[in-house]
């Protein structure tokens, strides 16, 4: 065994330390703490090791309140406290500008934090067959691999939900198909929760019988999806209304459907889009755009406070739901909606949508490089970029600062994800007068 001190996390929540020179990774050491580990592959510049045992703690260490942690993959930062973890991620970010765009934010935004447990909203639950491990089995998967945690509770997930847990395993067992049911979507908005089915088999009258009984008793909204997400239905009860959740602050509420993209985290997220319409600064009478727009998560809200606004998004069915919400909260006048590739987009696209003041940008993982690439002379004298991927933003922060005149003004993080090194965040870019 090695001995070494922990100097920060990674991007993974891993322990980072250096050793005659080169990075050691090991997963489940914290900063300021000395530990022992063994080595398990160890490459020209850097190793992977496994905790052996800590000698000396950190004084952020808490004991994890999951049975499951350390088993099950959903969660990677228990043993961190909720606060210290956003201050990782922030360095994180941070660090991410630095070293790929070899910049600074002129100012730290204080981290955005809400509630540490049953906040997770939206999750897929694997579901497994698996006559050894004591019959169906539903969870997330393990650390590292396809099989799936045998979980009894999971608390992040709403309470509800994670008590639910050993009725699902009885009910997927009891029914005529229960190798057939691969997942089991969550969608939880502020009306009863729904769980998605996904079903590869025809049900029988019973099993329907058993499904109905299953969500009657425990006061949730049952889908079944036979094929893609757009092949979701209500199946009990049949005349279910589409789950909602609301932003109070822009009086907006949006109707969705349960395989939609939403936010895992409705508390950090009306926090994080009452943020991002702060630092936009809308203005009535403003004319702005929202790439990557969704739903409307953002597009509503600007457009509450009196901006007219362009909301761009590649999925048509997505764009549908955003279209019938802008009437639905009375604001249809004042946005625009248009289906386009912006992973593809061209400068002749852009040019077609008009001049925009400012623009919101909320890309996947991947980033917008695409988009900022083809900004010219008239691009948006503000943007606000939302991120869940610190890389990609400081990748595209690269180029909006060293290529398109912009300046970094702020930036900080959005613990949407509490105990997983999941990192959100949200950066404010300012054009050069």
């Amino acid at each position: 065994m090695n001995v070494a001190e922990i100097e920060s996390l990674d991007h993974e929540g891993r322990g980072v330390a250096h050793v005659e020179g080169k990075a050691v990774f090991i997963e489940g050491a914290l900063p300021g703490e000395r530990v022992a580990y063994t080595s398990e592959r160890k490459k020209p510049s850097y190793e992977i090791a496994r905790l052996e045992t800590i000698l000396k703690p950190s004084s952020q260490r808490v004991m994890p309140r999951c049975p499951h942690f350390g088993v099950c993959g959903g969660c990677s930062m228990q043993h961190l406290e909720p606060l210290a973890q956003a201050a990782v991620k922030q360095r994180v970010l941070e660090d991410a500008f630095w070293h790929i765009a070899r910049l600074k934010p002129a100012s730290l935004l204080p981290p955005i934090v809400g509630p540490a447990w049953h906040y997770r909203r939206r999750a897929r639950l694997s579901v497994r067959l698996v006559p050894k491990k004591g019959g169906v089995l539903v969870g997330f998967h393990e650390k590292k691999s396809s099989y799936v945690a045998v979980m009894e509770t999971c608390p992040i997930l709403p309470e509800a939900i994670s008590a639910l847990l050993p009725e699902l395993k009885a009910l997927i067992g009891g029914l005529s198909i229960p190798d057939r049911i691969p997942q089991i979507e969550l969608a939880a908005g502020d009306a009863p929760p729904v769980l998605v089915l996904r079903i590869l088999a025809a049900l029988t009258p019973a099993d329907e019988a058993r499904l109905r009984d299953f969500a009657e008793r425990h006061g949730v909204h049952l889908w079944l999806q036979l094929d893609g997400p757009e092949t979701a239905q209500p199946f009990h009860p049949a005349d279910a209304p589409w789950p909602v959740y609301r932003l109070p602050d822009f009086a907006v509420s949006l109707r969705f459907r349960p395989t939609d993209f939403t936010q895992v985290n409705h508390d950090i997220n009306r926090v994080l889009v009452r943020r991002a319409v702060g630092l936009l600064d809308v203005r009535p009478g403003e004319r702005i755009a929202d790439m990557f727009c969704g739903l409307g998560n953002f597009t509503l809200p600007i457009a509450r406070v009196g901006a007219r606004v362009v909301g761009v998004e590649g999925s048509a069915p997505l764009i549908a739901r955003a279209r019938e919400n802008a009437v639905a909260n009375g604001l249809a006048e004042r946005i625009d909606y248009h289906v386009a590739n912006l992973f593809a987009v061209t400068s002749e696209q852009l040019a077609g949508w008009g001049r925009f003041d400012k623009m919101l940008i909320d890309p996947p993982r991947e980033g917008a490089i695409e988009l900022v690439k083809v900004f010219g002379d008239d691009a948006p004298a503000r943007i606000v970029y939302v991120s869940c991927n610190p890389a990609t933003l400081a990748r595209d922060a690269a180029v909006l600062v060293h290529e398109k005149g912009y300046r970094l003004k702020a930036a900080g993080i959005a613990n949407m994800f509490p105990h997983t090194s999941h990192v959100e965040s949200i950066a404010l870019f300012e054009r050069h007068q």
